[in-house]
């Protein structure tokens, strides 16, 4: 994705957040969008205060225009992470946004498979399932098996349920972006 596309998405969740504290709409895509932004695509975003985490949430699949998994998103972040309250008008302007734009999930078999610092994870076993980002076992260090175990425990599972025969454990990489 090129860089106008990048600023586009990042001025577009930004409208969106500061939308969702104030409790009204979000204002509609600038005309025309970019064909890469039209298309279906996948995304979370996060939203963070200093280096705090103060929001994220995504789409896995990419069922919808990059634009509006990336406005839902965006919206969901600064109102819906049950992690946090709401985000408040005052505040929302000094918050950074993070995009990410996911590819694809591939299943994998197990650590070997796992790139930290490109690869995210998704695992799944019956209702349970838990994603996290690529950046975040490059943030905080860990190899692939603290990887996988971390996804794990984010869905609620053993840390090692990926390893059952009807769990499944794939990964994907993501385009980020953000904010300086």
């Amino acid at each position: 994705m090129d860089l106008a596309a990048r600023r586009t998405l990042l001025a577009f969740a930004r409208e969106a957040v500061r939308a969702a504290a104030e409790g009204r709409e979000p204002a509609p895509p600038p005309q025309p969008l970019p064909p890469e932004l039209e298309a279906p695509g996948a995304a979370f975003v996060t939203l963070r205060s200093g280096h705090d985490l103060r929001g994220c949430i995504g789409h896995l699949a990419a069922s919808q225009p990059l634009w509006r998994s990336v406005q839902e998103m965006a919206v969901a972040a600064a109102t819906r992470d049950d992690r946090f309250d709401p985000v408040r008008p005052e505040e929302a302007a000094s918050l950074r946004i993070e995009i990410s734009v996911l590819s694809p999930r591939r299943p994998i078999a197990g650590p070997g498979d796992v790139k930290v610092g490109v690869d995210g994870l998704y695992v799944r076993l019956g209702p349970a399932s838990g994603l996290l980002l690529p950046q975040v076992a490059a943030e905080q260090g860990w190899p692939p098996e603290e990887f996988i175990a971390q996804v794990c425990r984010k869905a609620e599972i053993p840390p090692d349920a990926w390893r059952a025969p009807e769990a499944s454990l794939e990964s994907f990489t993501a385009e980020v972006f953000g904010e300086e």
